[in-house]
Order: structure tokens, then C-alpha cells, then sequence
């Protein structure tokens, strides 16, 4: 007996948290169970013949709004090649709407809603014991047929027949924490990829646009049983551990507690990211914080609008004022990386709405800016509020934010535009100095984003690949017809941006001729070692400065290079 768990993810560098806890919750059976992860870069072919290859005696695809499409397109070629087997879905973008897809698509067995791991234990009893506990697998749907689906398929027994017909359980009780087991045994499979943990379930917060919000009993993991795992993490070297806890701070002695664990315990590379409400952080946490190793943890914290009307809509309890000052704090702390996220397409917030939100959140100097759009999730209260807000999004996954009553579908385009500006220009940390001075010169961060995102558009450069380098000379393309005669000063600062994140071999075309200085850089080089880059900056100045990037030294929270002034032979920080 093979039963084959598979995970469609949206990129390598991803894992499936679910799929690994479904194998471990079978116990004793698990060496009966298989794992078979890809990409949603895979074509479907590839992945249609490396599960035909493994001849699984049942199949089951955990489904998000990433790879819903695919699995769907899988499930009925899955069907053809492989007659006999069973084919299961679950997770959540299955767990809302599992009669009306079992309807659409006869070629499924059953999906399983809501939490898997007790299910799932239970249908691997039923396949690999021939255990006829079909009707005790909690929140399952399902056909009749159960496991002689095969049968019924070559038979060509169709939905309507009373031996076929659908069946639904009773849902599952909430799974105690405790009772799940832990996933990772070999960190060797997950090298290069991104390791997800969860200390506990449920949101006690009411956002209407978040399936977790539907359970908001949280259940937590005992701390002296994280406590161990994490230290199976820190042992082991991970590079980083993702928390995959809803607003992790919701209870502040648990995350204290956490945090201080890790503090007392680090071992100076692995980097824990956590996802917070910055506005419940208390004195002790920010104290606590501040004595943390540069990279010790990062934090993801959810702003989504600075609009009262907009965060009562959608049920959010936001302290913006202490929001902002939290924000601002650990930032002046210059330790933690934080990522803050916006969403377009909320009720009420209209396109010059947006831009207060963006520029407000801006003015926090996150490390990331995410700008995100709607998506409309089954099971939310958003999904049966959004006629109320005139929302109108895709009908396919991701069920995305077309227009609502506040926001145009052209508005939403610009701020795709802006979005892609932002990501490029200001999250990847490669225009920072250059964009220190150019930011000055505009109305407000988001006029420039939107201004140069409308010189993308103008030059014919939007829906294109370009290379890095190319981005510098695009934006030089940029400053030289909006900022005329400053075009030395920002060659300088493009040039140091550039040689801030690599030692690059192909000098640009804006950096300024290094001939003149070529016999200092060799002095300088000969007394730092060769493997550093020194730039010799002239524009405005009586006499050079030479700058030195540092490689070997690097900060945590942008990977960019240090840099160091060099006079008289002496470092200058």
C-alpha cells in the first residue's frame, strides 16, 4: 500500500508544512505513506508522470489558491492513467466548498476539511487495514464508493446513482496542540528551503478578509515541548525557522517567554521570523528585543490601512498611534528586520486614500514594504460582505480585487504599477542611498513610486525582464529627464549602490572614470586585502573621497556590504 501526499507549491524555496504533519500523524502506518512535493513552475506533465511513475495506491493534493487549477487539471489526468486510484483533496481552499467540487469533478473519492491530522490518520486505517471506518473520519466528504472508487470509474457509476452518493461527517473537535507530532527528523531535506513551525492554531482577532479569524479558540503548544524543538532547530544550524502562528504576540507572556528562550539560546546564524500585532508589543517585549544578536528574528506585522472607516469595515482593532510608535522604536534599534504590509482594495479606501496609508507606513522605514491586493478567500466574511463594499474580484484563484465601489479597476493597475516600483527600487535594499536623496524631491514616497512607475510606461519598459544593472541604468534614464544637472551626484550614489551588494565585474556606465585615482586604489587595496572594492567620489567635492566596500562584513538585515571612509590610511566608520 502507497499512499502519496502531494504538495504543489508556489516556489522551491517553499515547503508544505501540512503535508509532513499529515505523514507524522499516521503513526505507525506512516511508513506506508509518501511524500511528493513540486512547484507550480513544474508543468503539469512533469508532475502527471512522476506520479504515475510512483504508482501510489492512493493519491491526496493539499490545495491553496497557488495551485488549485493545477491540482484540478491533475485530478482528471491523474483519473485517466491511474483508474484504480483513489484521488483525495484537502486543505484550505477545499474545506468551503467540498459537496460542489466532488460535484464538478466525479473523478474525486473525497476531500477532507477543516484540520487534517486526525482525519488523515484515520483514512490511512481504512486504506491500509481495509478498516471500514469510512463514517468515523471527522469532517471528511466523500462518495460512497470509498475505496473501490476504481471500480465504480470503470463502471462508469456516475454521481446520480444512490450506491455513489455523497457523503458528509460530522466536523472534527479542535486538535489539541500537544497531540501533533513534530515533523522534522532530517533537516538535510529541507537545505535551501525555508522551515515552517507551528506553536499554535486559531486567531483571537476578527479581520474579515482571514480564514483565520474563523477559529478564534487559539490553541497553544506547551512551551517546554517548543522549547526542545527549538532547540532541535538552533542545534542543527537552521538558516531560518518560520512561525507560521497567527498574530504570535496575541498572548505577550507566551511570546515573552519564546523570545527570551531564543535570546538565551542563539546561535548566531539561525534567524526566526514571527508574524505580530506591533501594537500589543509591551515595554518588556521591546526591552527584550533590544539586546537581541542583529538578525535573531524578524517580524511581519500587518498594517493593511491607516483609514479609521477601512479597519472598522473589516472588523480590525488597530492602536495606530502605539502601532507606530512600536514600529518605530524597534526600527531605531537597527537589530530587527520588519516587513509591514498594506492591502488595496479594502472597503472605503480609495485611491488617494492609499496613498496616505502607503505613506504613513512608509515613513516607518520598514525593511520591507509589502503591498498587497484583496483576495476574496471562501469561507471569510469578506466572501459574503463583498456585494456590501460593490467589491468585485476574479472568479479564479487567487480571487483577487478587481474594482470595488472606492477603487477602480484602472486605479488598481497604477497601484500594480507602484507595487512593482516598490519592490524593485525600495525592498530590495540596492537604491538606498539614491533613493535617501531623490525621495526628497517629491510630494511624498508615493508620488514618486507612482511617477516612476509612469516612466516604465511611458519608455515602453513595464511587463519586461531586466537585468540588475539594467534597473540602475533605467533609473539613471529617470533622474537624468526629471532632475537635470544633478546628474554627477547621483552617478555617485547609483555607483555605491551598485558595489554595495557585489564587487561587480562590468563597471557601469554612470560611474564616474577611476583612472585619475587608479595609484591611491592600489595603496588602499594593498593595506585592506583585494578582495574589498574602493571608489574614488569626486562630484562636488576639492578632493576625492575613497570609499571602501567591505564583502566579508555584511549587515543582516539587507545583506548589503559595509562601508567604510578611508582617510590617512586609518578606517572612519
Amino acid at each position: 500500500m502507497r499512499i502519496l501526499l502531494v504538495a504543489i507549491n508556489a516556489k522551491y524555496i517553499h515547503s508544505n508544512l501540512a503535508v509532513y504533519s499529515l505523514k507524522a500523524s499516521a503513526g505507525a502506518l506512516s511508513s506506508y505513506v509518501e511524500l511528493a512535493e513540486f512547484t507550480i513552475n513544474h508543468r503539469k506533465d512533469e508532475i502527471l508522470r512522476e506520479l504515475y511513475k510512483k504508482s501510489p495506491n492512493v493519491l491526496l493534493f493539499s490545495c491553496y489558491i497557488w495551485n488549485i487549477e493545477l491540482v484540478k487539471e491533475l485530478v482528471r489526468e491523474c483519473a485517466k492513467v491511474l483508474p484504480e486510484t483513489p484521488i483525495w483533496l484537502g486543505g484550505p481552499e477545499v474545506s468551503f466548498c467540498p459537496e460542489e467540487l466532488l460535484e464538478e469533478y466525479p473523478e474525486l473519492t473525497g476531500i477532507l476539511t477543516g484540520e487534517g491530522e486526525r482525519s488523515f490518520s484515520l483514512l490511512t486505517e481504512c486504506y491500509v487495514e481495509r478498516a471500514e471506518k469510512w463514517k468515523q473520519i471527522p469532517s471528511a466528504v466523500f462518495r460512497s464508493a470509498g475505496p473501490d472508487i476504481g471500480r465504480y470509474r470503470k463502471a462508469g457509476i456516475g454521481l446520480e446513482t444512490n450506491e455513489n452518493k455523497i457523503c458528509k461527517n460530522a466536523p472534527e473537535s479542535p486538535i489539541p496542540m500537544n497531540v501533533l507530532p513534530f515533523v522534522y527528523s532530517d533537516l538535510r531535506d529541507f537545505e535551501q528551503r525555508i522551515i515552517y513551525y507551528e506553536s499554535s492554531r486559531g486567531c483571537p482577532f476578527s479581520c474579515s478578509y482571514c480564514l483565520s479569524s474563523i477559529d478564534k479558540r487559539v490553541r497553544f503548544r506547551d512551551l517546554e515541548q517548543v522549547f526542545c524543538e527549538l532547540q532541535y532547530f538552533l542545534d542543527a544550524e537552521a538558516p531560518q525557522v518560520k512561525f507560521v502562528d497567527r498574530t504570535f504576540n496575541c498572548d505577550s507572556n507566551r511570546a515573552l517567554a519564546i523570545w527570551t528562550y531564543l535570546l538565551e539560546h542563539d546561535n548566531g546564524v539561525t534567524n526566526f521570523h514571527f508574524e505580530i500585532g506591533a501594537d500589543l508589543l509591551n515595554e518588556e517585549e521591546l526591552a527584550l528585543m533590544s539586546r537581541m544578536r542583529p538578525g535573531l528574528i524578524q517580524l511581519e506585522i500587518g498594517v493593511q490601512s491607516v483609514n479609521p472607516k477601512t479597519l472598522e469595515a473589516i472588523h480590525r482593532k488597530t492602536d495606530l498611534e502605539k502601532l507606530r510608535a512600536n514600529v518605530a522604536r524597534i526600527h531605531r534599534m537597527g537589530n530587527i528586520h520588519q516587513h509591514l504590509d498594506l492591502i488595496a482594495g479594502l472597503p472605503y479606501e480609495d485611491y488617494t486614500s492609499f496613498a496616505h496609508s502607503f505613506d504613513e507606513v512608509f515613513a516607518l522605514k520598514p525593511e520591507q514594504l509589502q503591498l498587497g491586493f484583496l483576495k476574496i478567500l471562501k469561507g471569510s466574511l469578506m466572501y459574503r460582505e463583498a456585494g456590501r463594499y460593490g467589491i468585485v474580484y476574479q472568479d479564479k484563484p487567487p480571487y483577487e480585487v478587481l474594482y470595488t465601489d472606492s477603487l477602480s479597476f484602472s486605479d488598481i493597475l497604477q497601484l500594480k504599477a507602484i507595487e512593482e516600483m516598490a519592490e524593485i527600487y525600495y525592498n530590495s535594499h540596492q537604491f538606498q542611498y539614491t533613493l535617501e536623496k531623490l525621495l526628497k524631491a517629491y510630494a511624498s514616497p508615493f508620488r514618486f513610486f507612482e511617477g516612476l512607475a509612469d516612466f516604465y510606461e511611458q519608455k515602453g519598459l513595464s511587463g519586461r525582464n531586466h537585468s540588475r544593472l539594467r534597473r540602475y541604468e533605467i533609473l539613471r534614464d529617470f533622474i537624468l529627464e526629471n532632475h537635470p544637472g544633478e546628474e554627477a551626484v547621483y552617478g555617485e550614489l547609483l555607483t555605491i549602490d551598485l558595489y554595495l551588494r557585489e564587487k561587480v565585474k562590468k563597471r557601469p556606465s554612470f560611474a564616474a572614470d577611476q583612472r585619475p585615482y587608479e595609484a591611491r586604489i592600489r595603496e588602499i587595496l594593498k593595506h585592506e586585502g583585494k578582495q574589498k572594492h574602493v571608489e574614488a567620489l569626486k562630484a562636488q567635492r576639492e578632493e576625492p573621497v575613497y570609499l571602501i566596500f567591505d564583502y566579508e562584513k555584511r549587515n543582516p538585515l539587507d545583506n548589503n556590504a559595509d562601508i567604510r571612509r578611508w582617510r590617512n590610511t586609518k578606517e572612519e566608520e
